[in-house]
């Protein structure tokens, strides 16, 4: 089969093309492309179905385990339009980075003598509520990383390098913001039942927050594969994003232990983020499963936050 590949904007990509056998797969194609390029590795390609000019419909990306004569429509020329992703990194990768800068920057500001460098002098007094704030803090962020590796299932394999250093920025930012904010000598403590009630809340969220990953984890077989699948049991049989929604409110549990400004623009931040994401899925989902040709029809639910969305 002879495989013509272009650009974008209609420019062949690989003069004279590539010649494969017709048993070949859209993997098999990329690696050939990745030999005559060196520099275009098959995560850093992304592979689509010209469309006709003036189409405003969203192209066909070719699945990599899929064969080349399932996109040819059994003829022996088959064109692809090419596009590099730029440099990519493991998804792990990213999680890792952007997770390990929260866990190291906060207790940098509990343990040391950050803030002479602010201006303030004086004895620091430590509050328990500072404390437990930091041991949850932690406790989050090392859940995070141990699921990265251990837990997830990613559906793709590679993200761009670029998310590195936006994500990172993200965190890390907002983590020194509420650590500073938090750790504050001059910080005033809630009253120790308030502690109490919202830590032990926020402990329970991210626990339950864990089932969830572990539910998620269940509907992808071990290479990250399976499609999409409509979540079911514990919380998602009320809402499409409990992941999300346990994300929220361990953060709120949180904010009711520490009581701080930062804590809640960084809660609302990330509650506007994931909103976003669940918005999205949940109409994914509905339009998969409509119920119709024999699809099962999804099932009435919140999307993430009951009983406002």
């Amino acid at each position: 089969m002879k495989v013509i590949i272009t650009t974008r904007s209609g420019k062949e990509f690989i003069k004279g093309g590539l010649d494969l056998s017709d048993s070949a797969t859209v993997a098999d194609l990329q690696d050939a492309i990745h030999k005559r390029t060196k520099k275009y590795y098959p995560s850093r390609q992304r592979l689509t179905l010209p469309l006709p000019t003036g189409s405003r419909e969203r192209p066909t990306v070719l699945n990599y385990k899929k064969t080349l004569d399932e996109y040819s429509e059994g003829k022996t020329t088959l064109t692809v339009v090419f596009k590099d992703l730029g440099p990519q990194v493991k998804y792990s990768t990213l999680f890792f980075f952007e997770y390990l800068g929260p866990l190291i920057l906060y207790p940098v500001f509990y343990y040391f003598p950050v803030y002479k460098y602010f201006g303030y002098e004086g004895e620091r007094i430590i509050h328990p509520a500072q404390t437990y704030a930091m041991y949850y803090w932690c406790f989050h962020y090392f859940k995070r990383i141990m699921e990265t590796f251990f837990v997830h299932r990613f559906s793709h394999a590679t993200s761009p390098l670029s998310n590195v250093f936006r994500n990172c920025a993200y965190y890390w930012s907002f983590g020194c913001f509420i650590a500073y904010f938090v750790n504050h000598p001059l910080y005033t403590p809630v009253n120790d039942m308030q502690m109490k009630i919202g830590l032990g809340f926020g402990v329970v969220c991210q626990l339950a927050n864990f089932y969830c990953h572990i539910l998620l984890r269940n509907l992808r077989s071990p290479s990250g594969n399976g499609g999409y699948q409509i979540p079911r049991g514990f919380l998602f049989n009320v809402v499409t994003c409990a992941n999300y929604t346990t994300e929220i409110y361990q953060w709120l549990g949180f904010n009711i232990a520490t009581q701080t400004v930062a804590g809640y623009i960084f809660m609302i931040v990330a509650a506007s983020i994931m909103t976003n994401w669940a918005l999205a899925k949940h109409r994914r989902l509905k339009k998969l499963f409509d119920g119709k040709e024999g699809r099962p029809k999804y099932p009435r639910r919140w999307v993430i936050l009951p009983p406002f969305l």
